[in-house]
């Protein structure tokens, strides 16, 4: 008993020193405890469990001692816990990231933290010159902050141990610094996003253990040194967007561990480097001025995964050799001539772009090998033959671009198995037949284009199931008879044009009620332009040139451009301005016939106002009745502002929603209604349309908490909901009034000539302000969903609001029904990569922003005369001498120093619409580079 009881007393002794073993230091428990009572408002600690247990927080495997914290988006703005933090002598690694930092903690750079190793400052607010570094750290991270410095010179020299080095996305100019460490021991160099300027120095190639060097959007000139080859463990070298010249390095092709080499948007002239891809993965060189063929060998190496060498002057042959991992082939824009390689095992390839080339021959019947091929396009070449029906076997194409070449043949009826088919474009060719009814299987088809061809026959009355639909050209055919039946969502354009159609302008044009651009020219429609086309609100230009119709026009608004030359028996009397030709002086007598057929026209229109308001009023009843009916789950103010926590009256806000009356604006996703207080002050009321099934209804806990967080954010340049109400079905916000409207109208509308330059550029900085924040705000990126200058409010002429911002937070896109502007928003606003990845992105958000920026220095919409502005200035600024032309006459004209601005700014506008989302600017930097435009 005695001798078992010791064994007992000895195992609980050695349980309790191994467990006394494992505790932390009291140091370390202390300067825990301390932290969390300074954060406890930022973090979600439990003061009573272990600090080894906490978020963020990492020992030892024993637990005896804290090797990592991370403090990463906690709001962090102040030093008052770094002090703390450098008690904990053996911390290895501190993460502040995504915080709101202006400046390094001083404690942070002294030797009491010099035992630290890894430290990351990204994402905060730091500016200024950068401090002087010292100690043991093997990895630094200062990148997306606002550093400024005209060069670094010694301010890395005290860090010898230092392995990685990540500074871009700063404002850091003068030369590429290489006076890093004395060791040499350098890993990984990231400088991209800056404004580093000169040569690419020799001495960079000392840099033995570099596995990393991103030199990426800079201002660098000169060649790369030809000692490049010598950094035999480069993994990645990325030199994208600079001024760089002269040839490729052979060398480069010698680095046996190099997977990635990106060199885009340079200048880079000479043949491309045999053996280059030998080790490859990524290999990228669009965008310069490469000439020569592509060597045989390019495309074979077996771990070979992308390409791009679009834009630039390579001739030549497609090599027949091919990597069976090849995931991404983009050659467009080049001179390559001969036939489509006939590639038998490509298992992989899911994007092939050939476009813009020379190309002969027929499409290769192998095509439809290429299982998973999402993406083709071999437009703008001189392919002939037919279209091969083995292309319906390819179940995963999504976009498919044959325009302008010469296949003939009819469309085969195997496309209409293409399910998931987003873009199709067969236009320009020498296409004869009929169009398949069975297209109207093509259910998620947004974008049709068969114009200029030899189709004849009818449009298929099918055509009206086509719910997708956005854009439809079948212009320059012979197409002819009834129109019966239309895609009812056609947003972009229907162009029916030059063809043979004839009687009335068909009914079925009423219900297009998002339609932008409408082309009926150059048929033979009879009788009177129908009133119904004036009320078509989202018309922006109307062509009925060349037709056989009579009577008179009716008015249009003024910001409709009208076209009807060409129909010798109609009258205008209206003076519209925007017909495009001008009145003749008609005699007394003409005027008195059309002033007593206006007033004919006057006294019908009356009548048939009399019957469609009935008609809308019994609907306004039924909406005001369901509205009057609408049960509210839950109702909270969000603001706390003394003066809307007073005026804000839900029953008299909510008694405005479903009165047409009250409707001010509709957005792709939300309805706009003016609701007057009885204070007298007035509100927006906006009501979350349930599009596609993308409602997170499931959860109004879920939405209250979002909705929460999104009431606390703070930016002028963001509309801020003050308060919000659920229903069973739907979610309303209550905002400030904005008196002056939307951006668009202030454009596009009566006040179009109100802003000047100095309004356009302060409306840009604010947008940009406001983008800026969201995409680096501290809890999470807050991506939109639809950014236009419809989603921009504005305040005055000179402060804008980007609207909507909180429907990320009650949409789930990933619930779409698979319509594209469910997803990716309005119509000329979609960045090119959303129509084959259906996700939404900061990327994205960039180009939508150029968009607007392209709409302020235009003065067009974002999509004018059928054509998207991105794609229609892309296209005229690679002319140099037409750049001015781009511009608003009336703005650019004012001064040399505002069109300067104007040219600046839409470089700028440029770098956003890149069609490439990785060549994009984040929006930090783009408010960075419209700053600068100012100086």
């Amino acid at each position: 008993m005695t001798i078992r009881c010791i064994h007992t007393l000895l195992f609980f002794f050695i349980i309790v020193v191994q467990y006394a073993s494992c505790q932390l230091p009291s140091s370390q428990l202390t300067a825990m405890n301390n932290l969390h009572e300074l954060l406890q408002n930022n973090t979600n600690w439990d003061a009573s469990s272990n600090p080894c247990s906490w978020t963020g927080v990492s020992c030892t495997p024993d637990g005896s001692s804290i090797t990592k914290l991370s403090l990463s988006s906690i709001l962090i703005n102040d030093a008052s816990w770094s002090n703390l933090v450098c008690t904990i002598e053996t911390l290895e690694s501190l993460d502040l990231s995504d915080n709101r930092l202006t400046e390094i903690p001083p404690s942070l750079l002294s030797s009491s933290c010099g035992d630290l190793k890894v430290l990351n400052l990204s994402n905060n607010r730091l500016a200024g010159s950068l401090p002087a570094f010292r100690g043991g750290l093997q990895v630094l991270d200062l990148s997306h902050n606002l550093f400024v410095a005209v060069s670094i010179d010694s301010e890395f020299d005290g860090l010898k141990m230092l392995k990685s080095l990540n500074i871009s996305h700063n404002n850091f100019t003068g030369p590429v610094p290489v006076n890093l460490s004395e060791s040499m021991v350098l890993q990984e160099l990231q400088l991209s996003m800056n404004s580093f300027n000169g040569i690419i120095p020799d001495k960079i190639t000392d840099f033995q253990n570099l596995s990393v060097l991103d030199l990426s959007y800079n201002r660098l000139r000169g060649s790369i040194p030809s000692g490049i080859g010598n950094l035999s463990g480069l993994k990645q070298l990325l030199l994208n967007a600079n001024d760089l010249t002269g040839e490729i390095p052979q060398s480069i092709s010698l680095i046996t561990t190099l997977k990635r080499f990106s060199a885009n948007q340079n200048h880079f002239t000479g043949a491309i480097p045999q053996g280059i891809t030998r080790y490859l993965s990524n290999f990228d060189l669009s965008y310069n001025n490469l000439s020569g063929s592509i060597p045989s060998d390019l495309l074979s190496p077996p771990n070979l995964q992308t390409v791009d060498l679009t834009s630039n002057n390579l001739e030549g042959f497609i090599p027949v050799n091919v990597s069976k991992s090849l995931f991404r082939l983009r050659l467009g824009s080049n001179r390559l001539t001969g036939v489509l390689p006939s590639w038998n095992d490509v298992p992989s390839l899911a994007y092939f772009e050939a476009n813009n080339n020379s190309l002969t021959g027929m499409i290769p019947q192998e095509l439809r090998l290429y299982k998973n091929l999402s993406l083709l396009d071999l437009s703008h070449n001189n392919l002939i033959g037919s279209v091969p029906p083995g292309l319906g076997d390819l179940k995963k194409l999504q976009v498919v671009q044959l325009d302008h070449n010469n296949l003939s043949g009819e469309i085969p009826n195997e496309i209409s198995g293409l399910q998931i088919l987003i873009k199709l474009n067969m236009g320009w060719n020498l296409l004869s037949g009929s169009i398949p009814p069975s297209f109207s299987r093509l259910q998620n088809l947004t974008n049709l284009n068969l114009q200029a061809n030899n189709l004849s026959g009818e449009i298929p009355d099918s055509f009206g199931t086509m719910d997708s639909m956005l854009e439809l050209q079948l212009g320059k055919n012979n197409l002819g008879g009834v129109i019966r039946s239309l895609p009812t969502k056609l947003q972009i354009s229907l162009n029916l044009s030059s063809n043979n159609f004839q009687g009335p302008i068909p009914e079925s044009l009423s219900r297009l009620q998002a339609l932008e651009v409408l082309d009926l020219s150059n048929n033979r429609f009879t009788g009177g332009i129908p009133n119904f086309l004036t009320s078509i609100r989202s018309l922006t230009q109307i062509v009925l040139s060349n037709n056989l119709l009579t009577g008179l026009v009716p008015q249009f608004n003024p910001s409709v451009n009208v076209s009807y030359d060409g129909n010798t028996n109609l009258s205008n009397t209206t003076s519209n301005p925007t017909a495009g030709w001008k009145s003749k002086k008609m005699e007394s007598v003409g005027i008195v016939a059309a002033t007593t057929a206006a007033v004919v026209t006057l006294v019908i229109l009356v009548v048939v106002a009399v019957v469609v308001s009935r008609k809308i009023h019994r609907v306004d009843d039924e909406e005001t009745h369901h509205s009057s009916q609408l049960e509210v789950i839950k109702s909270s103010l969000l603001t706390l502002n003394v003066i809307h926590r007073t005026n804000l009256d839900f029953t008299k806000a909510m008694e405005c929603v479903g009165h047409a009356s009250s409707i001010v604006l509709k957005t792709r996703f939300s309805t706009y209604y003016k609701a007057v207080m009885p204070s007298g002050m007035s509100y927006f009321v906006k009501k979350v349309n349930w599009s596609g099934q993308m409602f997170q209804l499931g959860s109004h806990d879920l939405i209250e908490r979002e909705l929460e967080i999104v009431g606390r954010l703070r930016n002028s340049c963001v509309m801020i909901p003050l308060a919000y109400a659920l229903t069973i079905d739907s979610v309303y916000l209550f905002y400030e009034f904005a008196e002056k409207g939307t951006l668009f109208d202030a454009l596009h509308g009566s006040l179009g000539n109100c802003l000047d330059w100095t309004n356009r550029y302060s409306i840009a900085l604010g947008v940009a302000n406001g983008l800026a924040f969201l995409h680096g705000h501290p809890s999470g990126s807050i991506i939109l969903l639809d950014l236009s200058s419809k989603s921009v409010m504005l305040k005055s002429l000179n402060e804008p609001q980007i609207g909507d911002v909180d429907l990320s937070k009650v949409i789930d896109p990933s619930k779409s029904t698979g319509n594209l502007s469910d997803v990716a928003g309005s119509i000329g606003y979609v960045p090119p990569e959303y129509a084959y990845a259906m996700r939404v992105t900061k990327a994205g958000n960039v180009y939508s922003f150029g968009v607007i920026l392209l709409e302020l220095l235009t003065g067009k919409t974002a999509v004018s005369e059928g054509s998207e502005l991105a794609k229609w200035v892309s296209t005229k600024s690679k002319e140099k001498y037409k750049l001015e032309q781009i511009l608003d006459y009336n703005i650019g004209r004012t001064s040399p120093a505002v069109r300067d601005q104007m040219l600046a700014i839409l470089k700028v506008a440029l770098a956003c619409v890149n069609v490439s989302p990785e060549a994009r600017p984040d929006m930090r930097n783009v408010l960075r580079m419209l700053l600068n435009a100012r100086n």
